[in-house]
């Protein structure tokens, strides 16, 4: 006998402009903040909505949550209905992009494109490495040390020599929040693998993939490429894994360019 699917969880997010729409998705770590300076840039053209995922920034983590990605996507469903969206255009970073690949491929009828930004088709055995060795470095070494951790696995080093404020932040973040939803869904995301399923994909897709990414190797990009059909890359060189924060601007006029081609391609 199969348990139940849990019930959907309202999502908190940060909502702005007008046209077609397009979510996107946080990763590990972070919440709908890591979109902070991708937001307005992709406003002026579209609808544009970042929700914190449950047990992230104000969304609840319900008692037993297992992050599962059938969770996950049954509480996306139930935001699109919320929000009266028919087809949206999603944007998924990191981990947040398997949650991406997901919904375009479980939920085709409600997807006008997708983008994914440090993604993967499925979870390897290096991105499992390095988030064991986040939380080891947690529990073993404390908050601080964590945080440090997390930092130069996460940011190209150049891109943090200028940036040195990013430090403190992560130091704030890391002795004030709780991981529980975090460490969960680690665990759920180290199973992920769609590889099967990325040929049969029909949805305009775009890669957004970081050459100097230290958590998601820049040959997953490559991979989804040559699987998906028609998907188009972009590769950002002297660039880490999280792409939102060191090139908000790049990322913007990549994912303008698709959600443009994809809206002409409907009409």
């Amino acid at each position: 006998m199969t348990n139940p699917p849990a019930p959907p969880v309202e999502l908190t997010l940060r909502e702005e402009g007008s046209g077609p729409a397009v979510v996107l998705l946080h990763g590990l770590i972070g919440d709908r903040l890591v979109w902070n300076e991708v937001i307005p840039d992709l406003a002026t053209d579209f609808h544009v909505l970042a929700p914190n995922l449950r047990g992230h920034g104000a969304t609840a983590y319900p008692a037993g949550s297992t992050m599962s990605f059938d969770e996950l996507t049954g509480d996306l469903r139930a935001f699109l209905d919320a929000h009266r969206l028919d087809r949206v255009h999603w944007v998924g970073l990191s981990v947040g992009s398997f949650l991406a690949l997901r919904l375009a491929l479980d939920l085709p009828e409600r997807t006008r494109s997708l983008t994914m930004v440090s993604g993967a088709a499925y979870c390897d055995a290096h991105l499992r490495a390095i988030v064991d060795r986040w939380w080891t470095t947690y529990d073993t070494e404390g908050p601080d040390a964590f945080a440090l951790r997390v930092l130069k696995d996460s940011y190209y080093p150049d891109w943090i020599e200028a940036h040195l404020d990013i430090a403190d932040e992560l130091r704030e973040i890391a002795a004030h929040r709780d991981f529980t939803s975090d460490r969960v869904w680690s665990r759920t995301a180290g199973t992920f693998d769609e590889k099967n399923r990325i040929a049969s994909l029909t949805t305009p897709t775009l890669m957004v993939q970081a050459m100097d990414d230290g958590v998601m190797d820049a040959s997953h990009g490559r991979i989804l490429r040559q699987t998906i059909p028609g998907a188009q890359i972009r590769i950002l060189v002297q660039t880490g894994h999280v792409v939102p924060v060191e090139r908000p601007h790049e990322l913007a006029e990549s994912v303008r360019g698709l959600v443009r081609q994809a809206e002409a391609s409907a009409t």
